[in-house]
């Protein structure tokens, strides 16, 4: 039987992590859902101690070994890693039992139902794939860029639609590339595209356009596009890094 093991790297994400475990308790089938796992890189906000809070206050209505870390009725947990996205991510990979992992950015909302929809398309041979992607914002470019995500081309996909992908091809693949501490969810898609394993659900996640929000929408695009090309230029991991910790952290 399929199940997801739902893995959601953090840091510093006190504003969202909690209302997003609500909803994928809220929206999902326990009995597809073979834990949730938050990795933490080093919140200095109060991230962790908000999920330990939240693990708690759910256990209260079942008795389980350890309240601290894991709990029965939702399997919750939480475990910390060092920083970096990759890192964290594959450490919550090697961390789960279900047959399907979910990688789940903070501040990104998956659709009701969104355990179902995923299993239907591993259970069509559909081995790897995302949702298409909603921003939070009326702003007419983003969207426009939301509408676009519900096409299949490389250049629509990004980490914010989410991923999932049966754990066995992820283990083949190796995980994702933690040389990359930007840009690890597009070299992962990159290989699944090679391997014509990649399939976009028609339902909306919604994600935050915090970022744009921050830097301007435009500025912000015009970052991205250009390590985009960098990338197809043969820029390195660290180059794109330093590029990004630049112009946009």
């Amino acid at each position: 039987m399929n199940k997801i093991s739902v893995i959601i790297p953090i840091l510093n994400e006190a504003n969202t992590i909690e209302h997003l475990l609500q909803h994928l308790l809220s929206n999902s089938l326990k009995e597809n859902i073979s834990e949730i796992i938050v990795v933490d890189g080093g919140s200095t906000d109060g991230s962790k101690e908000i999920v330990s809070n939240f693990l708690s206050d759910q256990a209260q209505s079942r008795p389980i070994k350890n309240l601290s870390t894991a709990s029965e009725e939702t399997k919750t947990r939480l475990i910390n890693s060092e920083k970096g996205r990759a890192k964290q991510m594959n450490l919550g990979a090697k961390n789960t039992t279900g047959t399907i992992l979910y990688f789940l950015h903070a501040d990104s909302i998956p659709p009701k139902n969104f355990d179902q929809f995923i299993i239907n398309e591993i259970e069509k041979e559909n081995l790897a794939g995302c949702f298409r992607m909603q921003f939070d914002s009326s702003h007419w470019w983003l969207r426009l860029a939301s509408w676009l995500t519900q096409f299949s081309w490389r250049a629509c996909r990004g980490g914010d639609q989410s991923q999932f992908i049966t754990k066995k091809l992820f283990d083949e693949i190796g995980g994702f590339d933690e040389s990359y501490i930007i840009y690890e969810d597009n070299i992962l898609i990159n290989e699944l595209y090679a391997r014509k394993q990649f399939v976009v659900i028609p339902k909306k996640i919604k994600t935050s356009a915090r970022l744009y929000k921050k830097h301007g929408v435009w500025t912000l695009q015009y970052h991205f596009w250009t390590i985009y090309v960098k990338k197809w230029f043969g820029a390195t991991a660290d180059e794109l890094y330093a590029y990004y910790k630049k112009y946009i952290t």
